[in-house]
């Protein structure tokens, strides 16, 4: 099988020794691409760097929506790291790297750790400005603000995007598909229901695979990596009763549409 990974953080500290064993095995896993996200000015450099390790790491660059110095925080998100740059110098930044990159991503907006909306908001419109000038598609992060997410996106008239990790509604999750976005689907679906329940709902057309990795596992006490994929893709063919080899296949035509 010909398999993809267009989320994941190889650049997080976990990876630091183990990364040559983790290609190693994606590889034999059958991964072909893994989009290693950025998720602000400091992390955007080092995965210019680390993408020289190998062609199989694909770099996006991005601005976590919690990370900007802008943004005020309501609680503090475990996984975040606040940036010290601006929004408008990271985006400089990622605009004069746009031919050593894949996408613009981690970016957009998340209201659970954070009710500053208008802030976040505006960033969120000049990134996808970028995408639409550097010709890039977005993997775009949108907890709790699924609904504000898609409502920028449909009055910009941008729908080159992958919605990362959706966990909006039903409702939301079709409006989002009759649109044109993709969603990628976690490997922790093998055991979560509401993963599940978006890849009943979604055409196959709209769905790709990620591992969030090295969060999401689909063992549970494990840390996730790009070759788990495998499990997520096994899971989606069980739910659309599709062969692994046939689910495969049509993800990675998608992968090949959205960011090829």
């Amino acid at each position: 099988m010909i398999l993809v990974d267009v989320h994941c953080h190889l650049d997080h500290e976990y990876f630091k020794d183990k990364l040559d064993e983790v290609l190693k095995r994606a590889k034999e896993a059958g991964i072909r691409a893994i989009i290693t996200q950025g998720v602000n000015h400091e992390s955007n450099e080092k995965l210019l760097e680390l993408a020289k390790k190998d062609p199989i790491i694909k770099p996006a660059m991005g601005l976590y929506p919690l990370d900007p110095p802008n943004v005020k925080l309501s609680t503090e998100d475990p996984f975040m790291s606040r940036s010290k740059v601006s929004v408008d110098k990271t985006l400089a930044f990622i605009e004069k790297n746009k031919n050593n990159i894949i996408a613009i991503g981690e970016v957009g907006m998340d209201f659970k750790f954070s009710d500053d909306e208008e802030p976040q908001a505006e960033n969120f419109k000049k990134i996808i400005d970028l995408a639409r000038k550097i010709k890039k598609p977005l993997i775009i992060h949108s907890r709790k603000a699924e609904k504000s997410v898609i409502d920028l996106l449909e009055d910009a008239k941008f729908f080159n995007a992958d919605m990362h990790c959706f966990s909006g509604k039903k409702s939301q999750l079709k409006r989002g598909a009759d649109l044109g976005l993709f969603f990628s689907i976690p490997t922790n679906v093998t055991r979560s229901d509401q993963f599940q329940s978006n890849v009943s709902h979604l055409p196959m057309a709209n769905i790709l695979t990620e591992t969030d990795a090295p969060w999401l596992s689909p063992y549970p006490g494990k840390m996730n990596e790009p070759a788990f994929i495998k499990e997520a893709v096994e899971k989606i063919a069980e739910i659309k009763k599709l062969t692994a080899e046939e689910a495969a296949n049509q993800i990675f035509q998608n992968y090949q549409k959205l960011f090829l």
